[in-house]
């Protein structure tokens, strides 16, 4: 998917919505436990719930990691579903990979050409040499972490040194290796006030932006600080969605919470003059 196609999303659907697909076996609903494969059947139902008003899906990789070879059959064919009923939407493995070159390589080749995901969450910690394996593939995105969410953000994020901070140096450096139409970056909601200083470095480039809703970030901050005259933003929430509700109807309040979110962002797209 193109950065157009991808603004274009925003545009259509009047949202900036990511919804993380991080289904915990342990979590879903009891009447789907008797499935062949209930967490496909949760996924299903929460895809079809909210593909109107999402523009993008996140598998977290590690909860279908988690549970062995049945895990990986169950994100295969989550993605193969969501490939095939909604190709409009953009789908990011949050797989958070970063190793040395050739590692690398085989990691691009398993997520962004066998699983054919659109993008995929790096570490840049191994620098350029671990990064640039994931940037070779024609419409293909990176997301780099930059400043993320949790508490230990602030044991290495923010180590000071010649050029700012660890994490502007990441934003810096990384823009000798892609650009605006292959690479985003992850930056927390919980950070949300930092993120007007993160737009003076990336002014055009989209950032993922975890953290909002069940991990207590908020939506209108966000956009305040870093929306930019494309949206530039595509923001995801997880549990606050997925277990809004645990009974047979936990599709349909899914719904109700993701539609929440996108009468919001329609809002805030209004005022700045995007739609």
């Amino acid at each position: 998917m193109t950065y157009d196609e991808l603004f274009e999303q925003v545009k259509k659907k009047k949202s900036f919505l990511c919804v993380g697909l991080d289904s915990d076996i342990k979590k879903i609903p009891e009447h789907l436990t008797g499935a062949e494969d209930p967490v496909f059947e949760f996924n299903k139902a929460i895809v079809d719930a909210t593909a109107d008003v999402a523009i993008a899906y996140k598998p977290n990789i590690a909860f279908y990691e988690s549970r062995g070879v049945e895990g990986w059959m169950t994100l295969e064919k989550t993605v193969k579903y969501i490939k095939a009923e909604y190709p409009e939407v953009f789908l990011i493995a949050d797989a958070k990979r970063g190793d040395i070159g050739n590692t690398s390589e085989m990691y691009a080749r398993a997520f962004l050409e066998t699983m054919a995901f659109d993008a995929l969450t790096v570490a840049p910690y191994m620098g350029e040499d671990s990064v640039t394996p994931f940037l070779k593939y024609e419409g293909k995105w990176v997301i780099l972490l930059a400043l993320t969410s949790n508490k230990g953000a602030y044991d290495f994020q923010f180590f000071e040194g010649g050029e700012g901070k660890l994490f502007e140096k990441v934003l810096r450096k990384s823009q000798e290796w892609g650009d605006a139409r292959n690479m985003m970056y992850v930056v927390g909601a919980t950070k949300a006030e930092m993120l007007a200083g993160i737009r003076e470095i990336v002014p055009d480039h989209f950032l993922l932006v975890p953290g909002v809703g069940a991990q207590g970030g908020s939506l209108e901050e966000v956009a305040r600080h870093g929306m930019n005259d494309r949206c530039g933003l595509i923001v995801n929430s997880s549990r606050g969605i997925i277990f809004a509700g645990k009974g047979e109807d936990f599709a349909v309040r899914a719904r109700e919470e993701a539609v929440k979110l996108q009468r919001q962002m329609e809002g805030l797209l209004a005022e700045k003059g995007i739609l």
